[in-house]
């Protein structure tokens, strides 16, 4: 919200058709941007005390499209958003999908609850004191999975 807001402010009284992103001296980017700004952007991340050989502006389109992933974004969307393809996805950032698959995966498990209250009555083979048991172990068990902070 913040982005669009500060986006519509910086286009106030701009033609239609006027581009929105302009250098840092009002000028146009021009036709091939790439060439204009990856010079200010290797500036900007010497700056920082960063090495601009491996923080690259790239470097941006790839910590989107895995944000994306791992917040679940259908992967068709994150292609299309990205001018890429699934399988380009796939084989690229497999890796980062798979690092988190236990997490993801875990949210689709079914928990076994115990019944609650005295109107409940079991399957038959199953005592209230068997399922409460696996729901112990289940729990136990995903206590001791390392969390992945994402």
């Amino acid at each position: 919200m913040q982005l669009a807001t500060n986006l519509r402010q910086v286009a106030k009284g701009r033609a239609d058709d006027a581009p929105l992103l302009l250098q840092s001296d009002g000028t146009p980017w021009g036709a091939n941007p790439g060439q204009t700004y990856h010079r200010q952007i290797d500036k900007i991340v010497a700056a920082i005390g960063l090495d601009p050989s491996v923080v690259t502006i790239y470097a941006l389109r790839h910590s989107s499209i895995v944000r994306m992933l791992l917040q679940n974004i259908p992967i068709r969307l994150v292609a299309s958003l990205h001018n890429t393809s699934v399988q380009m996805i796939e084989r690229t950032y497999s890796k980062y999908i798979t690092e988190h698959s236990d997490d993801i995966s875990r949210k689709a498990l079914l928990r076994c609850v115990p019944p609650i209250g005295d109107n409940v009555i079991a399957i038959a083979g199953r005592s209230t004191e068997t399922v409460g048991r696996a729901n112990e172990l289940a729990t136990a068990e995903s206590r001791r999975q390392p969390s992945v902070a994402s």
